[in-house]
């Protein structure tokens, strides 16, 4: 029965699907690191109680990013370099969606506009991340190999999550309603876009690598299709709608290693 827990057995299975799989993540997850680390170090004065927030992000995703590295590094694997149609990030980037890396190079201070703007993308992008870790712990929580990594990463994306809701609630309330709402629908629309053109690039890479018969492609093929149709037809709304989370400031302390992370990193 071809499911997405049968799909991912595959890919973790054969080592060189293995290898991209991981080299794909860990490249967006230091990018995401990275862009959270800079709009931390340009927060305006007027928003400065976010800088540590922004920081601890920006620190659980460099972790993520070592944790795929160094899952790889225990099958004695290397990263290989990223096919440009499957980099989400910086796809996400050309496209317009969140800061541009040219502003957040420069050493000017970012304007509260911008750290709206910055949330709203993050709201959304966390999101998806949350739900994609979500279904690989639950298909591979307790794998040997892969699932404690999983598991902690997929806790790190809800913390994510909430942190994103919020924040833009506080901003909302302090007079930012219509802009994050409007932020929010504009970056849903075009990273529902963006993810399908991803799925089906990193689909053909795998189905490359794995010899999957054109019949199980085309299958896959309408899957990501049809995810696609629903999210169109208003499965998009999920993405943009805010509610205070149940666990409040769930980035308020620094980023620590946990017991587990020694294994990866």
């Amino acid at each position: 029965m071809l499911s997405a827990k049968s799909v991912f057995q595959e890919i973790l299975g054969n080592d060189e699907s293995f290898r991209l799989f991981c080299s794909i993540a860990a490249s967006g997850e230091a990018q995401g690191g990275w862009e959270n680390g800079r709009i931390a170090a340009l927060v305006p004065d007027s928003r400065r109680d976010l800088a540590p927030k922004i920081t601890r992000h920006g620190a659980d995703e460099d972790k993520h990013g070592r944790i795929f590295n160094a899952l790889l590094r225990k099958r004695g694997l290397e990263p290989v370099e990223v096919p440009r149609t499957t980099n989400y990030t910086m796809l996400l980037e050309a496209r317009g969606v969140g800061l541009a890396h040219e502003k957040l190079r420069r050493d000017e201070p970012l304007t509260e506009h911008d750290i709206v703007i910055y949330l709203a993308h993050s709201r959304v992008t966390e999101q998806r991340a949350a739900a994609q870790m979500a279904m690989l712990r639950g298909c591979f929580g307790d794998h040997p190999e892969v699932g404690r990594a999983v598991t902690m990463i997929a806790k790190d994306e809800e913390n994510h999550l909430a942190y994103c809701h919020e924040e833009l609630l506080r901003l909302a309330a302090a007079g930012y309603g219509r802009t994050i709402q409007r932020a929010l629908r504009e970056c849903a629309l075009v990273e529902m876009e963006v993810h399908r053109c991803v799925s089906l690039a990193v689909m053909t890479q795998m189905a490359r690598i794995l010899g999957w018969p054109r019949g199980k492609s085309a299958v896959l093929t309408a899957g990501i299709k049809a995810g696609y149709g629903y999210e169109r037809l208003g499965g998009w709304r999920r993405m943009v709608t805010l509610r205070m989370p149940e666990r409040r400031d769930a980035l308020g302390g620094a980023e620590t290693a946990t017991p587990e992370e020694p294994e990866f990193a």
